[in-house]
């Protein structure tokens, strides 16, 4: 697999396939519906319509309840007396992003912009910063996942496909029917002028909410703001260890086992299934990078690329006590590995041809004790995007979880970790000896 499938491969997996698949799967760091018996929130994406949600807001008031409008800022822009409106009414005003736009198909930064001006916007317009964010057709990348800008990100638990006219309001409503349940997010739309959507669809869905609404009320449920239901379900969720973590390491170390098959890593001590470190062989592409007695590794040169066994490292932070332990667990895993690790590697036919070994972790305290040299990533994207990567795989498998990532935030900055096959032959040769040793001494064995 060349170079640029390879970095290709990384952009779309966890920029933008990865961070969707959890949080639809498995609702990591979303809120997708409600712990309640009774409460059921109303959302509505794509606002406010000049002609639309007026009308909405009116059915809303008759019938005294209350809803969250993700507004796109651009409309927002357009009709801040409709915003006001919402706002005065008490209903909850999120960002949908100040155009409708995909966040796969926007930088970080250009995602970051859009969320900071309908957040201003709003606030302006009704001297309250939102709470909420749902980034268009629900499709998040890396930098939603990872960062939020404080905001909670919320999806839904039913979507009933209004945006089209041709659904009717007759199947929007037994749509709505057919999911009626305690903690229930329906998604709906009040604007059809968004890409997809049709411009008279909102008229399906007033009709149709018309009935369901009574229907609703009848049957003893109770409708709600997202934020009362967000905040419910935090408090239930302090209350009761949650199972999506559980389901979320599951997903991520069958992540990890399809990763390796797919580029063939290697184990640095293959007898043992749960080697800390794997490897392949490549060529580095970046910048020099200085080794250890003036020696550089430059681009073009062959590498040992290592990674870490993320399964193993889970284990260690499950059964660890603390901090000081799991480190202690992590030094005494890279003392029992280095040595065979170089025995693999320097008794490879090509071994004249790799120029050093190199590594990418956030893991990278005290490896110089191991003949490493540490440098720091180059600006760009790939480190933006490994850092973001990096902090989630911590947050997952850190015996803290994700309150590690609030303590000492600047010590946890991944970093290239990096030894020259001279220093590992300097280090590691007499081991590698005794190792050839061992084997002749075997195969001469097997030959008496």
């Amino acid at each position: 697999m060349s170079t640029l499938m390879l970095y290709l491969f990384y952009f779309f997996t966890f920029y933008a396939f990865l961070p969707g698949l959890i949080s639809r799967l498995f609702g990591y760091r979303v809120l997708k519906r409600g712990m309640s018996e009774r409460d059921i929130s109303l959302t509505f994406d794509d606002g406010p319509d000049p002609v639309y949600t007026p009308r909405l807001l009116d059915l809303l008031g008759r019938h005294g309840i209350k809803a969250t409008f993700f507004v796109v800022g651009k409309h927002a822009e357009a009709h801040p007396d409709i915003i006001l409106r919402m706002h005065q009414e008490g209903h909850s005003i999120g960002i949908h992003n100040y155009l409708h736009r995909s966040n796969w198909l926007m930088r970080p930064k250009s995602v970051a912009k859009q969320i900071r001006m309908t957040s201003e916007l709003i606030e302006r317009i009704t001297g309250t910063k939102p709470r909420f964010y749902r980034p268009p057709w629900g499709i998040m990348n890396l930098f939603d996942f990872a960062s939020r800008h404080q905001l909670q990100i919320v999806l839904w638990s039913m979507m009933a496909g209004d945006w089209r006219k041709s659904t009717g309001a007759a199947k929007i409503e037994s749509r709505m029917l057919k999911r009626l349940s305690g903690g229930t997010i329906y998604l709906l739309h009040d604007c059809g002028n968004t890409f997809g959507a049709d411009l008279e669809a909102p008229a399906n869905t007033i009709e149709a909410l018309e009935r369901f609404i009574p229907a609703a009320l009848d049957r003893g449920y109770r409708f709600v703001r997202v934020d009362e239901l967000a905040d419910a379900y935090a408090k239930a969720a302090q209350r009761k260890a949650h199972p999506v973590r559980k389901a979320l390491v599951a997903a991520f170390l069958f992540w990890e086992r399809c990763f390796h098959a797919a580029f063939r890593l290697q184990a640095a001590i293959p007898e043992d299934p749960k080697s800390f470190l794997f490897y392949r062989i490549t060529s580095y592409h970046g910048e020099t990078i200085p080794l250890s007695e003036g020696e550089a590794l430059r681009s073009g040169d062959t590498v040992v690329e290592l990674h870490m066994n993320n399964e193993l490292l889970y284990e260690f932070g499950r059964n660890a006590r603390s901090p000081v332990q799991l480190a202690i667990q992590l030094i005494r895993a890279m003392e029992k590995t280095m040595p065979k690790l170089a025995a693999s590697l320097l008794l490879r036919k090509d071994v004249s041809s790799i120029k050093a070994v190199l590594g990418t972790s956030m893991v990278n305290r005290g490896v110089e004790q191991f003949g490493f040299t540490i440098a720091d990533l180059p600006r760009g994207w790939f480190a933006f995007a490994t850092r973001l990567y990096l902090k989630f795989l911590l947050s997952v498998i850190h015996p803290q979880g994700k309150d590690r990532l609030g303590q000492r935030a600047e010590m946890l900055v991944p970093k290239r970790i990096a030894i020259s096959m001279k220093e590992m032959t300097k280090r590691y040769g007499e081991t590698v000896t005794q190792v050839a040793a061992g084997a002749a001494d075997r195969a001469d064995g097997r030959l008496a």
